[in-house]
């Protein structure tokens, strides 16, 4: 099997496009370059089937490779078949190729290898064979020797043996495997010594719970899971004992012999529940978690996506507050760029209240900094502040946010925040991130871990690789998808650019202080270590405004500029008049510009570009407006009808701030009247939602919510 058919198999993709699209991943060409540039020669896949192409890639490889491991390690005992060859060779399925190897496999001492070393295998292969024999004792006899004093020693050394091979035989696997995967059920009971421990509560329903493994939800899943691992339960995979010792006996048991039968039929019952039930039972387990973790993981990518992609207010002066009690509120002003201007602490609150001194305050800061929207954090007194803020008397109007502060803390203790403000201390961090989160939520929370912002299910129960695999790759698909300002990014936004990476983006920044704002696209190639390659796979995702080629600040590719000139100059029009004007890019018929390598797709992609060049695709920044009247979940009522936002999805719901500390949970089944099964086909992070209070617990602190009306 090539890759190519490897990939085909799983995708459904056709041949020519996974074989294109694989030349380039093998160029270094990215994931967001090939599906916005290269539609043409990959036959318009988008971002997600070539990311499927790229990871399959990279399964495929790491097969052959454990492969070349395997053969190698069978020659080198000089045991090497062309039946056991042509197998290995021709198997791409992990758990089957490992059933290949597993008879080859350098064993650590056991009693079979002990009972081999005592000379017991010819005895095990004569009972194996199920011939009959006259005399059983007779013949173990023959076998005992000094390590082997008695008859019944050589007995159970020669069961001992063909345990191993009942274990090693492949049918016997791969048919066990197929009920496992079918029939399989988790079950979780909790330990007596740990029930009413204040920790095992959060798994109360698993206490006494059973279900198929096949079709438990990976967040029940993960949490079982989660719950084995923390020493409250106690967790088995299995299927009926009685069905399994069946099935091997169906696959090795051919004699008639009673003695004989009864020997099989032992070494059948120890070899399952002593080797294959603990390895299969485990095997299943794992694949149930990847998946589980899988699916988390892109529950996660999901909600990051949303998050990433949220909407910005823009390069407006920001007065940012992270509200706090005893502390008081940490105040910030930025400009226009997100640069500090001015910090300080006020305390409107208890126990100082000193309220009248602080509004006087932020109307001084309001004015002499002329500020255009205020951010506040939604921790911790953050709805006692913007009640505060709502009723100061401002001369002007201005608009007021409250903003998810998940994984400012990170942030402000970080390494990037260190750096960005040396002279400053946490608090003081934190707040501009608040503020800069408001201006653009991209560009401040690509500086932070993406599973410390706190958007999906279940993140430090899964794979951790997978997962930084996972959002390091949505992180960059959203980057690009939006462009960024090459003059004002920061070098943490630049590096998840098509082709840029750290060093390079380090490089950039490096020569933008050296030698001022970019003026081209093309000065991108003065900057050190910056080649054609990494050229060809940024330039048309980086911006640069009021350049002296309008293009540069458009989404438009560098090398289909004379493309754009030459349906300019067929209007005899210049390339600026041009660009934005509807009318005009009307009149442009596409046929006449279709090249071998430039096709309909690439020409579509120019003239949406034209019509409103560098459109930053997000929405614009909306105001929720929380219920005054609720400023903890003590002042909850059942029935209640309130507004909030969505800042988290899950498998099973999704969950609402409604302005106070504890966000509410809205179940799946009580999102719409109607039956769904994916909750992001109805809703989406930030999205502004009314709902009813069904349940409130606040001794536990948990809000249930209803979006049904």
């Amino acid at each position: 099997m090539t890759q190519i058919d490897f990939i085909q198999q799983q995708t459904q993709i056709p041949n020519r496009g996974i074989e294109n699209t694989l030349q380039l991943l093998n160029e270094d060409c990215t994931i967001p370059f090939i599906s916005r540039y290269r539609k043409e020669f990959t036959g318009n896949l988008d971002e997600v089937q070539i990311s499927a192409i790229s990871k399959l890639k990279l399964q495929f490889e790491q097969i052959e490779k454990r492969k070349e491991t395997i053969l190698k390690a069978i020659e080198e005992q000089n045991l090497m078949t062309e039946q056991i060859q042509s197998k290995i060779l021709n198997c791409y399925d992990e758990n089957l190729l490992e059933d290949y190897y597993l008879p080859y496999k350098k064993k650590k001492k056991t009693k079979a290898t002990i009972a081999k070393e005592n000379g017991l295998e010819p005895l095990a292969k004569i009972i194996m064979k199920q011939n009959p024999i006259r005399d059983l004792e007779e013949l173990a006899a023959k076998y005992c020797n000094d390590k082997v004093p008695e008859i019944e020693d050589a007995l159970q050394g020669a069961k001992e043996i063909m345990a191993e091979w009942v274990n090693e035989n492949e049918r016997v696997r791969n048919q066990l495997r197929r009920k496992f995967k079918h029939e399989a059920v988790i079950s979780s009971k909790v330990l007596k010594t740990k029930k009413e421990e204040e920790g095992a509560q959060k798994f109360s329903q698993y206490f006494e719970f059973s279900e198929l493994l096949k079709r438990s939800a990976s967040h029940r899943l993960l949490a079982i899971l989660r719950g084995e691992n923390e020493g409250f339960l106690k967790v088995k995979v299995e299927i009926p004992k009685a069905d399994a010792f069946a099935l091997i006996e169906n696959l090795i048991l051919r004699t008639h012999s009673p003695e004989i039968k009864e020997i099989i039929i032992d070494v059948i019952e120890d070899t399952y529940k002593r080797l294959l039930e603990p390895s299969l039972s485990n095997e299943v387990l794992k694949e149930a978690k990847l998946q589980a973790d899988k699916t988390s993981i892109q529950v996660f990518s999901n909600n990051l996506k949303q998050l990433l992609l949220a909407a910005p207010l823009g390069e407006k002066r920001i007065l940012a507050i992270d509200p706090g009690y005893r502390s008081g509120c940490k105040i910030v002003c930025l400009d226009e760029q997100g640069d500090l201007l001015h910090n300080e602490t006020v305390y409107p609150h208890a126990p100082q209240n000193e309220k009248v001194q602080a509004s006087n305050k932020i109307k001084s800061l309001v004015n002499a900094y002329q500020i255009e929207a205020i951010s506040i954090g939604n921790g911790t007194a953050s709805r006692e502040t913007e009640n505060w803020i709502q009723n100061i008397a401002f001369d002007r109007k201005l608009k007021v946010f409250v903003v998810n502060e998940a994984g400012a803390s990170i942030y402000s203790a970080s390494k990037i925040a260190r750096e960005e403000f040396p002279q400053y201390d946490v608090t003081v961090r934190g707040a501009v991130s608040i503020g800069r989160r408001l201006a653009d939520p991209l560009a401040e929370l690509v500086k932070i871990e993406p599973k410390s912002i706190g958007v999906g299910q279940y993140q430090h129960d899964v794979d951790q690789s997978l997962l930084k695999e996972e959002l390091d790759e949505t992180v960059m698909l959203c980057v690009n998808k939006v462009g960024v300002n090459l003059n004002t990014a920061s070098k943490h936004l630049l590096h998840y650019v098509s082709g840029i990476g750290e060093k390079m983006a380090e490089n950039i920044v490096n020569y933008r202080s050296e030698n001022g704002g970019f003026e081209s696209r093309d000065e991108l190639k003065k900057v050190p270590r910056l080649g054609e390659k990494a050229f060809q796979q940024a330039s048309a995702f980086l911006r640069i405004q009021n350049a002296k080629n309008p293009l540069d600040n458009s989404a438009v590719h560098p090398e289909s500029y004379k493309i754009v000139e030459k349906m300019a100059k067929d209007l005899k029009v210049s390339t600026q008049e041009l660009i934005g004007n509807e009318s005009l890019i009307q009149q442009i018929e596409l046929n006449k510009y279709i090249t071998d390598k430039v096709g309909e797709p690439t020409l579509k992609d120019i003239l949406e570009e034209l019509k409103k060049p560098g459109l930053d695709p997000r929405q614009k920044a909306v105001m929720v407006q929380f219920d005054k009247n609720i400023k903890s979940i003590e002042d909850l009522k059942i029935g209640m009808k309130l507004q909030g936002i969505i800042n988290n999805i899950t498998n099973f719901g999704c969950f609402v701030d409604i302005g106070i500390k504890q966000s509410g949970l809205v179940h799946i089944s009580k999102i719409t009247k109607e039956f769904i099964s994916d909750v992001n086909t109805v809703v989406h992070l930030n999205q502004i939602v009314e709902v009813t209070v069904t349940d409130v617990d606040v001794e536990r602190k948990r809000i249930q919510l209803s979006m049904i009306d």
